[in-house]
């Protein structure tokens, strides 16, 4: 006879297998970080151990909230073992995934307590099957990439003229103390230039590699403007294995920056980095947070080693 634990051992077993082959799909062969896996995914794994677990069976709505959000924790775990993903991509994306397993397993819930035992196999094939349909139909529509900045400032105390020198170049910096560039965040080391004015090309040295940004405006000691031609992977993932997830190139690509420097009455510099970028990865809404958040904390790397030069 079939007992409770074997039901929930069998709820996790076939969740766990639905996501790592939905996952692999998305990953390895859409090469897609959206909804789908990102929304969808997780919500169907939600309803489906739910159902799973709750066939023919009284389980309390409790436990079997607990029991999807422990099959997410050993999916995630998985990922990591099967070395498709870092520690810290999957801790980003935790959040996202606790919320819709959640959804998905109310939902799984209420489909339980309507009394359609009948159609639960149909029903779970049908959700399962929507997950590779929804990944395809994403991976099929082109959407046009929505373009952000993040400005971060600072008021150094010299001239425009003397901050001017130390932002078109800049040396090593000291290792970072901010813990989120000790989680493998490329963060940046030194700036060097090759020519003088607009058409030089200016390198911008990270952990992960050096940033090729050509000089787009020159305007000294005011504004200097760069596109960016070619950039290193945004982070080395913290792994067992040497892992470079498709994530890491182009789904975060920066456009272009700027330095403005701005003089002000007392005799200061107000110092401005800009950086236009694009970042592909869905839902937007919320790894939008994160990307502003890490642009952020490098403009600032840079912007308190420039204030330290020019005030010396």
């Amino acid at each position: 006879m079939e007992t409770l634990f074997s039901r929930k051992a069998l709820s996790i077993a076939i969740t766990c297998f639905t996501g790592w082959s939905c996952a692999l799909l998305a990953i390895n062969i859409f090469r897609d970080y959206v909804f789908g896996l990102f929304v969808w995914l997780p919500f169907v794994m939600g309803a489906i151990s739910t159902m799973i677990y709750a066939y023919k069976n009284t389980v309390p709505r409790k436990k079997l909230v607990w029991n999807a959000q422990v099959t997410l924790l050993i999916f995630c775990a998985g990922l990591f073992t099967f070395a498709w993903e870092g520690i810290i991509c999957i801790i980003m994306a935790a959040p996202v995934g606790m919320l819709f397993t959640w959804l998905g397993a109310r939902a799984g819930y209420a489909l339980t307590k309507k009394k359609v035992n009948g159609n639960t196999l149909a029903a779970m094939v049908a959700l399962i099957l929507s997950v590779p349909l929804f990944m395809a139909f994403e991976h099929s529509v082109k959407q046009e990439d929505e373009i952000r900045y993040v400005t971060t400032s600072i008021e150094i105390n010299a001239p425009a003229e003397k901050v001017w020198k130390h932002v078109v170049v800049f040396p090593q910096l000291k290792e970072p103390s901010e813990f989120v560039f000790k989680t493998g965040i490329a963060y940046p080391i030194n700036a060097t230039i090759d020519g003088n004015g607009v058409g030089a090309v200016r390198h911008c040295n990270f952990s992960t590699g050096s940033f090729t940004e050509p000089i787009t405006i020159w305007d000294e000691p005011r504004l200097l403007r760069f596109s960016v031609a070619d950039q290193p992977e945004t982070m080395k993932e913290l792994s067992f294995y040497d892992i470079h997830p498709n994530h890491l190139h182009g789904f975060w690509s920066s456009k272009q920056g700027q330095f403005k420097l701005t003089s002000l009455p007392n005799g200061h510099t107000l110092l401005e980095g800009t950086t236009w970028y694009v970042n592909k990865i869905k839902p937007g809404i919320y790894w939008a947070v994160w990307s502003d958040y890490i642009v952020h904390k490098i403009h600032l790397r840079v912007l308190k080693h420039i204030k330290m030069l020019a005030e010396l």
